[in-house]
């Protein structure tokens, strides 16, 4: 079989068919295409008309919105307007009124100014006639003058001077005679207020005082424990003299010893000393010293208290520790028969007591008081008097200048002080004239001369 011809068949029947296809297809587009292409025009149709119909009403939607605008603006502006309006109604009623009153106020003006000028005229024309009144009396005066100076045969500037100084004269004999009473006055009032305010003072402070002796008695046991106090050969009494150095005497008075010094510290640490001795029973020089020495520390922390005790007594702080002990030393320091700590202590309280009644510092005074005679416990060791020495000593350890100045003058005694040394035996009895005599207090003495 030939394979040539079939595939021309194949070929022939291939171009048949498409030729067939291409009619068919010619003959549907014929038909369909136009229905379509009218479906479409009907379609794009109606688009356009919805669009134009959308658009008409968006644009009548915004022609509505711009009007609304339009009126929305034009009443805002019309507001504006109308605010403005009022704003310058205000104004223009404002300036009226300031018119009005700058007119009223040119018219007061107008009329002072009237004033001013009727007696500006006033004035010249008075003026005008007080000159030719001055002109005339200087002219009288001169004339006076003359006649007077004729008449007395001085001048105007002997006659003033010669006045002068008889005016002068009379008001220094009256200036004179007024500071004399003035004086008087005040010396009588000052000398009865004193009295009172010492006086009250003083009826204040009530203490009693125990005059010391320079010799204290030691009761003993029994006679025979003089002769253990005297030791063998004596040693015993001798160490106790060296150690306490004071005087022991043994005598026949019964079961008792006497101790003799000038110093109340020294009796006391002997006399403590030999009690301790007694109520141990072992009485040797070792022990005698052992004793004397603890005696003496026990005393000092004593005397301590008793300072610490005053200061707080009277309310007195923030004082220096050695001038605590200097203060506790005053103790066993008398003057006149008198405990020097006691006697700081009642002229602490009377100058108190005036300061008080006086309206000063009463811490103060009770403070300078209380270290005036301070200086006694030192004065035994150093030269001088003691109230230098206690003046230096407050210094040294910070005291005020005020505080040295009160130590320093605790002994100073004015030439018109009511108080003198040398009246010291009339204090008991009555002073001149039958007055009575003043307190002897130093803190008294020295608080101000007497008239």
């Amino acid at each position: 079989m030939n394979p040539i011809p079939d595939l021309t068949i194949v070929i022939l029947a291939v171009f048949a068919g498409a030729a067939l296809g291409a009619g068919l297809l010619r003959l549907i587009q014929g038909k369909v295409v136009p229905s379509r292409l009218r479906e479409a025009e009907d379609r794009a149709a109606q688009i356009v008309r919805a669009a134009e119909r959308e658009a008409s009403t968006r644009a009548r939607e915004a022609q509505l919105e711009a009007k609304d605008l339009i009126v929305q603006a034009r009443a805002e502006l019309d507001k504006e307007l109308q605010a403005q309006r009022n704003e310058i109604l205000a104004l223009e009623k404002r300036l009226v009124q300031k018119e009005e009153s700058l007119d009223r106020r040119m018219s007061n003006f107008d009329r002072r100014e009237s004033e001013l000028q009727k007696r500006e005229k006033t004035v010249t024309f008075r003026e005008k006639a007080l000159e030719e009144k001055e002109t005339d009396l200087a002219r009288l005066v001169q004339e006076r003058t003359k006649a007077l100076e004729y008449a007395s045969g001085m001048t105007a500037d002997e006659a003033k001077a010669a006045l002068l100084q008889q005016v002068e004269s009379e008001a220094k004999f009256e200036a004179a005679k007024m500071i004399k009473r003035v004086q008087d006055e005040t010396k009588e009032v000052a000398d009865r207020e004193a009295k009172e305010i010492i006086a009250r003072s003083i009826q204040r402070i009530t203490r009693d005082y125990v005059a010391e002796a320079t010799i204290s008695v030691v009761p003993l046991p029994s006679d025979g424990m003089k002769g253990r106090i005297i030791g063998r050969e004596g040693r015993n009494i001798r160490a106790l003299e060296a150690a306490t150095g004071i005087d022991l005497v043994v005598d026949e008075t019964p079961e008792a010893v006497l101790i003799s010094c000038f110093d109340p510290l020294r009796r006391e640490i002997a006399k403590v000393s030999l009690e301790r001795l007694m109520a141990d029973g072992r009485i040797h020089p070792t022990r005698i010293e052992e004793v004397v020495e603890k005696v003496k520390k026990d005393l000092d922390k004593m005397m301590l208290e008793e300072a610490e005790k005053v200061l707080f007594e009277l309310g007195i702080t923030n004082i220096h520790p050695e001038i605590v002990k200097l203060l506790g030393k005053l103790k066993f320091r008398t003057s006149y028969g008198q405990n020097n700590l006691y006697h700081a202590r009642e002229a602490a309280y009377i100058c108190g007591i005036m300061a008080s009644e006086l309206e000063l510092d009463v811490k103060l005074s009770r403070r300078g008081a209380l270290m005036h005679d301070m200086g006694k416990a030192l004065s035994q060791e150093e030269e001088g008097p003691h109230a230098i020495i206690g003046a230096d000593f407050a210094k040294k350890y910070g005291e005020t200048p005020s505080l040295r100045t009160t130590s320093r003058s605790s002994r100073s005694v004015p030439k018109r002080c009511w108080w003198r040394p040398q009246n010291r035996s009339r204090r008991r009895g009555r002073g001149r004239g039958g007055r009575p005599s003043r307190p002897t207090s130093s803190a008294s003495r020295s608080w101000r001369s007497w008239p």
